[in-house]
């Protein structure tokens, strides 16, 4: 197997996880026009941190964590590289960083039924309330 590389996440990184955001085949963006490039950058250091995970050279995924709510605005790898084992570290990247800032407990949202709802329950996050009739809160508690 490949090995995989995690880093901080780059301005010259957006193109891929931008193509990598419209690529996934769950939790699909109605309107691509809703996550902007100044999002991704915005996100970067301002408003949270990104992390990316590399194979030979390539972008495969990427997280995102917010800082202002606590919360995952972003984890996504391609679907042609699931299950290679990039989703949890770069999971555990986002939410370590969280929980050094000083907040106890992170959350995140994402469509429920999904491998996305699987996977977090899989993570050791607490499944919590419908958020509507789509969409499930998650949150996990900092370690003690």
């Amino acid at each position: 197997m490949k090995s995989l590389h995690f880093r901080l996440a780059a301005r010259a990184d957006i193109p891929a996880m931008s193509a990598i955001r419209l690529a996934v085949r769950e939790n699909v963006l109605n309107n691509p026009a809703r996550v902007t490039t100044q999002m991704y950058e915005d996100y970067l250091e301002r408003l949270g941190r990104g992390w990316v995970c590399e194979q030979d050279g390539e972008i495969i995924g990427f997280s995102y964590a917010e800082m202002a709510d606590a919360s995952i605005w972003a984890l996504f790898v391609h679907p042609d590289k699931e299950g290679l084992g990039a989703g949890a570290p770069l999971l555990k990247l986002a939410t370590e960083w969280l929980f050094s800032q000083g907040h106890q407990t992170v959350t995140l949202g994402t469509a429920a039924n999904t491998r996305a709802d699987r996977f977090y329950l899989a993570q050791g996050w607490t499944r919590g309330e419908m958020k509507d009739a789509v969409e499930v809160f998650y949150t996990l508690r900092a370690p003690s």
